[in-house]
């Protein structure tokens, strides 16, 4: 891959970000897919999914692990209320050659729209012991790994950690996980992956 398509991939990373706009308070969120953010679809909270996704947030208000963990479930909900806006459901992964295909998403679409679902919570002030940080990418053949992007938090000490939707299935967990582990691996493997 050249660095001129990695710049590109990256800028389309950075616009999806930029069209959800700062702290995410309101209760519409625009989803992306068909890769890169090409399409975007509206998930609207209302409140029973404010009740909801409070109610998971508060299962894990008592320390950063508990909070990690309530964000997977969380997320995990997200995706699902993304699934019924979109009306296609993803695979986990991306198909090479499903680019443009409404509904599918590819590792910028996934962590655009996890990042924005988590200033969400951000802007609800349903986050006590992380911060929202700016999505991170890995990987750019030339070093033999293929590019990759995730959505970021960071706890109360500073220490970042991935919270990544792209290997699991529609309304599945994300891998949560140091962003430094994240950063060094290489496995295609779901299943080696540790929270």
């Amino acid at each position: 891959m050249s660095l001129a398509i990695v710049s590109v991939i990256a800028t389309a990373c950075v616009d999806g970000v930029a069209r959800n706009g700062g702290t995410q308070a309101s209760d519409e969120i625009r989803v992306c897919h068909g890769y890169s953010c090409k399409y975007e679809a509206r998930v609207v909270l209302g409140a029973p999914d404010a009740r909801r996704i409070g109610a998971i947030m508060a299962g894990g208000k008592q320390s950063p692990q508990g909070e990690r963990a309530a964000i997977g479930q969380a997320v995990a909900y997200f995706d699902r209320r993304a699934f019924e806006a979109i009306g296609i459901r993803d695979q986990p992964r991306s198909e090479l050659g499903a680019g443009g295909v409404r509904g599918q998403l590819d590792c910028i679409d996934e962590s655009t729209n996890t990042r924005s679902f988590l200033r969400y919570l951000d802007g609800h002030r349903l986050l006590r012991h992380h911060q929202v940080g700016t999505n991170i990418s890995r990987g750019m053949l030339v070093d033999g790994r293929y590019f990759h992007s995730t959505a970021v938090i960071s706890d109360d000490s500073g220490k970042e950690w991935a919270v990544d939707s792209w290997y699991s299935e529609t309304g599945g967990q994300p891998d949560i996980m140091p962003l430094d582990q994240w950063k060094a691996d290489d496995s295609e493997s779901r299943d080696a992956r540790r929270r």
